[in-house]
């Protein structure tokens, strides 16, 4: 049994879910396959629930914008036979509209799950159908009621031992009489029954989840790229595959920001030695890129780029040294706030760190800081990550970038930069 993910871009439209249900059906054996909200609808959905918590924006035109986008798709893979179909999928977008009819009373991040979560039923909904049509041996499984997890909204941590129990059986299930078991990534459920995230871009860590409790014979991400690459090839030019990769390299590189793969997908399969293919979804004959113990000797610089980033400098309001409590008591804070340190640095007097942009986490977080620590805050700025560095890849990165932090390991270089203007003399 093998577990299939394919991600946004790979259902993003009518075409691309005929793509999708062809490389399904023509895979032999027992699948299950783990699948992402259509396209940007996540982006969408995220729109609505700011519209309607913070009331800036209309969250009523939002989903309507939602609807007609998954209406077409519907309409154009069942054309005549497509209400049927749609009375289904529009009765999901309904949980949303229950919530909106109501005044705000839950927390950003409970509302966050509820609402987001619909992207990814209605997706899997859809290709179930779809590949029904097409006369391949397929049922759906809803995610919520197998991957279990606490109620920590928009990070939720799976309960690995009770989901295990439950997947099984449900697989065992579904199995005893389907090829294709269609289920959804990014979303489980907590013991109450409410819809929780695990992250952003959390379908991969899905797929992982159900490798792992199923034991597959292996797990296949199916991309917009021929394989892992050296670079985001949306920022550079000439970059490579590479052909094979080690679990611990993996890991190393989601761990920095590389968006290939979500950094929780590889343990759980290293866990139980199950090989991980990346492989292109307009080339299914290619095998892409092999994660596995075996990995590679040698690698070439990999480069990854994480922007949007922002660089609190803290220090203490009477200049003492930066001592072992108050550090316990930052990172206490940081960890409260949900806040993840991807660059941090501990001098006499005061202690760096370097974090994704997110306003309303950071703001908490230097209001909770103000009273005790003076913080600065830089933002605008871009963390780049050389794995297998060398000195002309870090020369050649720095070129017209002002760097305000930067650290070197054995394999791994790291620096927060800003875009440093070019001066021209004055005429």
């Amino acid at each position: 049994m093998r577990v299939f993910k394919f991600g946004g871009a790979s259902v993003k439209d009518a075409e691309s879910v005929r793509n999708v249900a062809e490389i399904v059906k023509n895979s032999p054996g027992k699948l299950i396959v783990v699948v992402s909200a259509m396209g940007k609808t996540t982006n969408n959905l995220e729109k609505i629930v700011n519209a309607y918590v913070h009331q800036k924006g209309d969250a009523q035109q939002y989903l309507e914008e939602a609807k007609d986008y998954h209406k077409r798709i519907v309409q154009s893979l069942f054309e005549d036979d497509y209400e049927a179909v749609w009375d289904q999928i529009n009765d999901i977008f309904v949980e949303i509209e229950w919530i909106l009819e109501d005044s705000v009373h839950d927390s950003y991040d409970y509302l966050y799950d509820q609402i987001v979560s619909v992207g990814e039923l209605v997706s899997t909904t859809i290709l179930a159908y779809y590949l029904s049509k097409i006369g391949c041996s397929s049922t759906w499984l809803d995610a919520r009621g197998v991957i279990i997890t606490d109620e920590t909204h928009r990070a939720g941590v799976v309960d690995f031992k009770t989901s295990q129990e439950k997947i099984r059986k449900a697989i065992d299930r579904g199995h005893a009489s389907f090829d294709v078991i269609v289920s959804q990534g990014f979303i489980g459920s907590t013991p109450d029954n409410n819809s929780v995230t695990l992250g952003r871009e959390g379908s991969d860590y899905s797929a992982g989840i159900f490798s792992y409790c199923t034991d597959a014979e292996s797990m296949h991400i199916w991309k917009d790229v021929p394989g892992i690459l050296t670079a985001d090839p949306r920022l550079f030019d000439h970059t490579t595959k590479i052909d094979r990769l080690s679990y611990r390299e993996a890991i190393e590189m989601t761990y920095y920001g590389a968006k290939v793969i979500h950094p929780k997908t590889i343990k759980p399969l290293q866990n139980k030695s199950i090989p991980l293919y990346v492989r292109p979804f307009d080339n299914p004959q290619s095998e892409g890129t092999l994660i596995s113990s075996e990995g590679s000797d040698t690698y070439p610089p990999m480069i990854v780029v994480e922007p949007n980033q922002s660089l609190l400098y803290i220090s203490t309001k009477d200049f003492s040294f930066v001592a072992e409590h108050h550090l316990k008591e930052i990172f206490g804070l940081l960890s409260s706030h949900h806040i993840k340190v991807n660059m941090m640095r501990n001098t006499a007097i005061s202690f760096t760190v370097s974090t994704n942009t997110d306003e309303a986490k950071i703001n908490r977080l230097i209001h909770d800081l103000q009273d005790r620590f003076n913080v600065v805050l830089d933002q605008g700025l871009e963390l780049i990550t050389i794995r297998h560095y060398d000195q002309l890849t870090i020369d050649h990165l720095k070129e017209g970038r002002l760097v305000l932090f930067e650290e070197s390991l054995r394999n791994t270089y790291q620096m927060v930069t800003k875009e440093l203007p070019t001066l021209s003399r004055k005429k």
